[in-house]
């Protein structure tokens, strides 16, 4: 076939499901009647490699080598025929086609073990915790993690199943290491990506090679295929564009970039491939191409055509998985949390509900750029729409927004709108903690099938939050965790160290912050990650507002973001970062909450300034709801049968409403006045999810009173109505 546009993702992102850059690329195309294919090379190259005939190659190869291995690569070796014989069936297993599998694997002497399973017996008290095929996978993760470590010791030294040659790409100031890299001769992994990516350009035959890089550990194998199409098909363009190249390659100025690749776009990507491709059918000039780098008289030149607008999102399309092998992708469970384990377990369909970030001020984070600051959201039936065409063409009903941080108000319309709808679906969202979660909005958030949130905690520090501008206080974390965890919904909160000024002092406060979240069981999974200061960031526009130092103002001529710099008056912030990590593993399975901070660190560290129930008072608390007049009234619940009874009391009678209310678990019962009760059933009915209206409090008050009933809020906020907050009736 002949194809306009070929959408490449190069090895590796993720193995459980495909990243989503081609797909929303592949979506807008169709609307322009564009053809495109697209692929994943990374899964490709992964059941490629990990198959009986790709594991025989491996050790084949191994075999011919002269050199000394290490005592667990030996063992590997030794064992080959173990893993040969095994491999295909635990693929198949984590590709989801063989779980009656799971029970062999979990006898624990059906697959070859190595260094990967020390970690086993340390770790036997949680697997209680968890099911047969949630163990089985654990347990076949780690056989993979254990041939992982033997293909980077023995046949290439950068293999990484998400982070492939990742320090080449990080922070690569300089092209010349990956330059020289990339004249040596293939690697083992090189070539059978290489043997693919020719065989899906002689079938596809495109006229544009796009290759998205989102990450550095994608930009070698990403250049390895733009080197290998220039060099054998040189009537084709490679454009690359993506994550790595609009944080990363903004100052771009080393030519030699563009002999492996002809353009690299910037930002949203669809404007700009679009005019590229009507650029190389020769209805645009060279100078009307949209914020892309190309080689000009043999010199790196930035061209955007300012006077061409970007798609807004409602024009962009669906995002389109079709040409993915969906029935490819493994899921594995590295960490045993079921939270953590959502990044590499089951298939998510990946959807954004707004593009940029509606807070748009964290001083760490990147917001001078357009992905970021340009916000704009999409509209909750759109969304809806787009959610329904992905579930009939993947047949996948996960769903993970990957926003920047997702709207609380989207939220709440996009939940709405799918009980509506009668949608089957689970979805996580990434979210900043801020108050707008209340108890309310977590149930109606749930019952759309919500799952799991992730967001920023940061450093886990007043002083530090308010320097980050991130709009928080550990204290409201805390009752917005509790409030998404009593609603049955898992948390995972993104945590830093090493920002600017940091005291020792405040990163041991942060972790004990951490430790007690945990305790509380209000977070069940978190990351540690050491503070990067960037240079599209508040902090690295601006360094001396935050006391700290730029080691260089030398710009590079590769990649230009991760700026190295000094923080005089912060603390040695590396020297926590083991310690951090480990004391949070143990969190994560319930362990070790009576550890002293002291014992996670080598070095001498302060003790904790934070009263040991700093948390349980926070979330202990009692909030005061305000009865905003313009609040939505929703009620979830299935409307009551009614009936009519008399109440006697000292020789007096009166009619009384017994409203019978059945939820999934229980039958809950109330009884009120006859006229109250007849209109509470009536307005149960206009407040219905089901109704396409939504009701304000104001509205139900104002009905209420022109019913002739009077004291509203004497009837509203005491029992019986507050029972039905057990039952669906929501304030939002």
């Amino acid at each position: 076939m002949s194809t306009d546009i070929f959408l490449i993702t190069p090895p590796f992102t993720q193995l459980n499901t495909p990243y989503p850059a081609t797909a929303y690329l592949k979506g807008f195309l169709n609307t322009k009647g564009i053809k495109s294919f697209q692929a994943d090379l990374g899964i490709e190259v992964t059941v490629a490699l990990f198959s009986k005939a790709g594991l025989q190659n491996l050790f084949t190869e191994i075999n011919t080598q002269q050199k000394e291995h290490s005592t667990n690569a030996a063992r590997i070796i030794t064992l080959q025929d173990d893993y040969i014989n095994t491999i295909d069936a635990v693929m198949l297993f984590l590709q989801g086609k063989s779980a009656t599998l799971a029970h062999l694997i979990c006898k624990r002497d059906f697959l070859p073990e190595a260094e990967r399973f020390a970690q086993l017996d340390d770790l036997k008290w949680a697997f209680g915790n968890m099911g047969t095929q949630d163990k089985a996978k654990h347990i076949a993760t780690m056989y993979l993690e254990d041939l992982s470590d033997l293909i980077k010791e023995t046949v290439d030294e950068h293999f990484g199943f998400s982070r492939y040659a990742e320090r080449l790409g990080r922070s690569a100031n300089s092209f010349d290491e990956l330059y020289n890299t990339l004249q040596q001769d293939y690697t083992y992994l090189d070539t059978i990506l290489i043997d693919i990516l020719q065989k899906k350009m002689d079938t596809v035959q495109p006229k544009l090679v796009a290759i998205s890089v989102p990450f550095p550990g994608n930009l070698y194998t990403s250049l390895r295929c733009g080197q290998w199409i220039k060099q054998h098909c040189p009537g084709v363009k490679v454009a690359m564009g993506g994550g790595f190249a609009n944080t990363e390659l903004r100052s771009l100025s080393d030519a030699r970039v563009f002999e492996f690749y002809d353009f690299i776009t910037l930002d949203d990507g669809e404007a700009p491939v679009e005019i590229l491709l009507q650029h190389l059918n020769g209805t645009k000039t060279i100078d009307e191409l949209k914020r892309t780098f190309t080689l000009v008289d043999s010199k790196v030149t930035y061209i955007n055509n300012t006077s061409c607008a970007d798609y807004k999102q409602g024009q962009v399309g669906t995002p389109d998985y079709s040409d993915f092998y969906l029935d490819k992708y493994i899921s594995a469970i590295e960490v045993i949390n079921p939270m953590h384990s959502l990044w590499s377990d089951g298939r998510w369909n990946k959807l954004t509900m707004a593009h940029g970030c509606y807070w748009g001020k964290c001083t760490f984070c990147d917001i001078s750029l357009d992905y970021i600051k340009n916000y704009e959201p999409i509209a909750a039936s759109l969304l809806c729409d787009r959610i329904e065409e992905m579930i009939a063409q993947t047949g996948q009903n996960g769903f993970h927004f990957v926003d920047e941080a997702a709207p609380p108000a989207l939220m709440r319309a996009l939940a709405i709108e799918i009980i509506r709808r009668k949608l089957t679906v689970s979805w996580w969202a990434n979210i900043r903690f801020e108050k707008s979660f209340t108890r309310d909005l977590c149930i109606l958030l749930k019952a759309s099938g919500c799952i799991a949130i992730s967001g920023g905690l940061e450093v886990a520090s007043d002083r530090l939050l308010e320097l980050i501008q991130k709009g928080i206080t550990v204290a409201q974390v805390a009752k917005v965790n509790k409030h998404f965890t009593e609603a049955g919904i898992m948390v995972h909160a993104y945590l830093m160290y090493g920002f600017p000024t940091q005291t020792a002092q405040e990163t041991i406060d942060s972790l004990e912050m951490v430790r007690q979240l945990f305790e509380a069981g209000i977070l069940q999974s978190a990351f540690w990650h050491l503070f990067t200061m960037t240079a599209h960031s508040p902090v690295g526009l601006n360094p001396e507002k935050y006391s700290v130092k730029k080691v260089s103002e030398a710009i590079g001529t590769f990649a230009n973001n991760d700026i190295e710099h000094t923080d005089p008056t912060g603390a040695d912030h590396e020297s926590f970062s083991f310690g951090l990590k480990k004391s949070l593993l143990n969190y994560m399975h319930g362990a070790c909450f009576d550890y002293p901070l002291q014992k996670w660190f080598e070095q001498k560290v302060p003790r904790t300034t934070i009263a040991p129930d700093y948390i349980i008072k926070a979330i202990e608390e009692v909030e005061l709801v305000s009865s905003n007049p313009n609040a939505k009234i929703i009620f979830l619940g299935n409307l009551p049968k009614t009936e009519t009874v008399i109440k006697s009391k000292k020789g007096n009678q009166w009619e009384l409403l017994s409203m019978t209310f059945e939820t999934k678990k229980e039958t809950i019962n109330i009884k009120v006045d006859k006229q109250q009760g007849e209109w509470l059933a009536r307005i149960l009915q206009l407040i219905s999810i089901s109704n396409p209206k939504t009701v304000t409090l104001q509205e139900v008050k104002a009905d209420y009173e022109s019913a002739g009933l009077e004291d509203f809020e004497l009837f509203w906020d005491n029992k019986p109505v507050s029972i039905l907050f057990k039952v669906g009736l929501l304030q939002l």
